[in-house]
């Protein structure tokens, strides 16, 4: 059955793409941020940061407002994430350095797209230089000084076609803004052609360390958030991650003077942001190209600053692997909001289906033009996540399990009615048949997608964390 599925969509898509000509396929901007948390714009009802130009993004298209990470089996969360987003292929299915897998960009160009890229590329040299035929200001790396970081170039295809990397050199200003600067050049320099293109551009902000120009900051210090609704001075059990590196950022426990300022920072770098993609889509509109360019804003996935006691992505919490998601352009709705539950990797898919471009061999993701179009509520009616052998989650429409397989652990949600994770249902009397239910849910996403972590341990470790026994926090650490 699912290769007669597979086949019908398969010849669904080559139809597309012979249908469209170059000239009538759109353009796709793809904006990528770092470690940025879903509920960080103001047109999504964030009252204490200023993002016009992403709201700008929302009143214009579609906002899908359960979009995930799928996890990691690392600390850097964002090397997996991003392989999947440029594979299509789940957690448990891709290759993190890309190595002998296609990405949708390849296919893009296949198509006849002008491919180009300029920021952060975590999944190592020879992929970037296979899935993109033109690059400017990379940065081959996960995090680093924004106004010190090593950036390069994509050679032209030289003798036999082979690219590489040259020009290494240290940004001369922000790297954010030269990342819009190297996006604006590239929309710029399209004005003329008749040549589709996909313009992939990958901010590093606002991940760590949390570094705008001084009038950002000036600005959230003046008024600096307040704590989040989920925050405590620690976390209250072992997770299996409490000490990697995110998490030494800030000492513990946890005090709100810290948080706040912490939170101000990290909104100082979006709001920055935020006005270099206003920068970008500007020269969308100056061209004449806005009206024919599908726009996507996303990130890799989101971060705790507090929530829970932790600080970093290193966990299954909404917070950590809930992500930003906008569609804006031609065949997108206005103003529309979807709560279609969805993948980061169903978003080239998604492009695709849009633009008539076969998708890559081993792309698992699906479209959601369906559910742009109305004739889906949603394309997958439950979503599981996972990080390392620590930790395993479950969500549907309501309900959300968290397990954790190292101390024998698990967490029950009504997201309905609790969608900050705040009352943990699962040793509350009525939830045991809820609990099997999701949890046999669970097994079954595990075995659909590879995953072979068993939910119990025979020798579980302790619940208990000394956090007087650990050395003081440190900004430094690993490349996350």
């Amino acid at each position: 059955m699912k290769c007669i599925l597979w086949f019908a969509a398969a010849c669904m898509a080559m139809v597309c793409t012979a249908a469209l000509t170059a000239a009538e396929r759109p353009n796709v901007l793809f904006l990528f941020s770092d470690d940025q948390r879903a509920d960080t714009i103001a047109a999504l009802g964030n009252t204490h940061l200023q993002t016009p130009n992403l709201d700008r993004l929302v009143r214009d298209g579609t906002t899908f407002t359960q979009a995930y990470c799928m996890g990691s089996n690392q600390g850097a969360v964002c090397v997996p994430s991003r392989a999947m987003l440029m594979s299509g292929r789940t957690l448990y299915r891709v290759q993190e350095q890309l190595k002998g897998q296609a990405t949708w960009p390849e296919s893009f160009a296949s198509a006849g797209y002008r491919t180009f890229m300029t920021g952060k590329w975590h999944n190592g040299a020879p992929s970037a230089l296979r899935a993109f035929q033109e690059a400017k200001a990379v940065f081959l790396g996960g995090m680093g000084d924004p106004d010190a970081i090593p950036v390069q170039d994509m050679s032209s295809a030289g003798q036999g076609g082979n690219r590489q990397f040259v020009n290494r050199r240290t940004v001369e200003k922000h790297c954010v803004e030269l990342f819009a600067d190297k996006a604006v050049e590239f929309v710029r320099a399209q004005k003329q052609s008749s040549q589709p293109w996909l313009c992939y551009v990958a901010f590093n902000a606002p991940h760590d360390p949390r570094k705008a120009p001084p009038a950002w900051h000036e600005q959230t210090n003046a008024n600096k958030p307040p704590i989040p609704e989920n925050f405590l001075p620690v976390h209250p059990f072992n997770n299996g991650e409490m000490t990697v590196r995110d998490e030494k950022l800030a000492p513990w426990p946890r005090t709100e003077p810290v948080i706040r300022q912490e939170l101000a920072d990290y909104y100082a770098a979006i709001m920055f942001m935020d006005s270099q993609i206003g920068r970008i889509l500007e020269s969308l509109r100056a061209t004449g190209q806005d009206e024919k360019t599908i726009i996507v804003f996303s990130s890799d996935h989101g971060l705790a600053i507090g929530s829970h006691g932790l600080m970093g992505k290193q966990s299954l919490y909404d917070h950590s692997m809930h992500s930003p998601l906008i569609l804006a352009g031609p065949g997108v709705p206005k103003g529309e909001k979807r709560a279609a539950l969805c993948y980061l990797l169903d978003v080239y898919p998604t492009l695709g289906d849009l633009a008539g471009v076969n998708a890559p061999e081993g792309s698992e993701g699906l479209s959601l033009v369906p559910v742009l179009k109305g004739e889906e509520i949603t394309r997958r009616q439950a979503i599981m996540t996972g990080y390392r052998k620590v930790q395993r989650a479950v969500r549907d429409d309501q309900w959300k399990l968290i397990v954790y397989p190292q101390v024998n652990k698990m967490q029950l949600y009504d997201l309905k009615s609790d969608p900050a994770e705040t009352r943990d249902l699962a040793r509350e009397p009525g939830h045991a048949e809820e609990i099997d239910r999701m949890r046999t849910l669970l097994e079954k996403l595990q075995k659909e997608n590879g995953d072979t972590q068993v939910l119990r341990s025979e020798h579980p470790g302790p619940l208990e964390f000394d956090f007087g026994s650990q050395e003081a926090a440190t900004k430094k650490g690993q490349d996350f």
